[in-house]
């Protein structure tokens, strides 16, 4: 058995991935073929990418897509369509007017957001099981999967290793972390930091032990622009156009799954902190972290014995 990591710069952010396998470097190296790969598919900035062909032509005639991308598509616009979710994959608009993020960011009139909203409607995004095809029913609509595309990534990746013989592994997609088997530190269960909210990266508000699952953060501290004396975050309330409003610095989701992990973070992140420790404590095998806007610190039942604060 050999240990091998490596690291990728791709999608914007820094992919770390680690194996223990017989064929540890070869798997790595496969591995990154396979990002780069989901890279050219799923890039929401590429003209030239399917979901960059979705945004210039499925308002013309339906657009048929790599069965990837028509899954993950279809689990983003059933998730966006539950009672209460604020999770929309059909956002792409109301992004772009704002771009937080990036150097053009600004405050749109009130006029342009609201003509954007008439376009947010994830039932508007007509899917063809058959046929594997994408129409969009509204000129200017746009498919917006940066909030879970990274966790179907890991998940991919992962399901890779094991199904080649990997013993342990990690994917780290720049913050959804992914591990199976033991830690390669001392042989156990991993610790993942989950960053604190109002310090520079690398800074963790608590450890939390984890094995064969994912941990994924959200926050309103990783993109912001900054005008008038007042701060807008990147998390969109896609009914008002508007950043979310609510008690909420960060929520971190721990699962089987990394898509779920993501999917949860952005579905949940408008609820108050009490109503989302709630509503994942009745979810099976879920757990929650969440840090308030006034440094306070909550998590489920099922991670009370997991978590060690390090303080916020």
């Amino acid at each position: 058995m050999t240990e091998y990591t490596k690291i990728i710069y791709l999608m914007g952010t820094k992919i770390s991935l680690y194996i223990k396998s017989q064929e540890a470097e070869i798997l790595a190296n496969k591995a990154e073929e396979m990002l780069i790969r989901y890279n050219e598919v799923f890039s929401a900035n590429s003209d030239h990418s399917q979901l960059g062909m979705i945004k210039k032509m499925a308002a013309i005639a339906p657009q048929r897509v790599d069965e990837e991308l028509y899954e993950l598509i279809k689990t983003g616009k059933k998730h966006s369509l539950n009672e209460n979710s604020f999770l929309n994959i059909a956002i792409g608009p109301l992004i772009k007017l704002w771009r937080i993020g990036f150097a053009e960011a600004r405050i749109p009139e009130k006029e342009s957001i609201e003509k954007v909203l008439e376009l947010l409607n994830p039932e508007n995004i007509q899917l063809d099981d058959d046929n594997k095809t994408v129409y969009l029913l509204k000129k200017g609509m746009e498919i917006d999967l940066g909030a879970i595309a990274k966790g179907y990534f890991a998940d991919k990746v992962m399901e890779f290793f094991k199904d080649h013989g990997a013993v342990s592994a990690m994917v780290d997609m720049g913050g959804n972390v992914l591990v199976f088997g033991d830690s390669p530190s001392d042989g156990s269960d991993w610790n993942v930091g989950i960053q604190n909210p109002f310090l520079p990266r690398g800074n963790a508000a608590a450890l939390i032990k984890i094995r064969n699952q994912s941990v994924v953060t959200s926050g309103i501290y990783e993109r912001v622009l900054e005008k008038e004396g007042s701060k807008y975050h990147h998390i969109f309330n896609s009914k008002k156009g508007y950043p979310m409003e609510s008690n909420i610095a960060s929520l971190t989701i721990i699962a089987d799954r990394s898509l779920d992990c993501d999917i949860y973070t952005t579905e949940l992140f408008g609820l108050d902190a009490a109503s989302i420790i709630r509503s994942v404590n009745n979810v099976k095998d879920m757990g929650a972290v969440v840090i308030t806007v006034d440094g306070k610190l909550a998590c489920t039942d099922n991670i009370m014995e997991k978590i060690h604060p390090l303080g916020v």
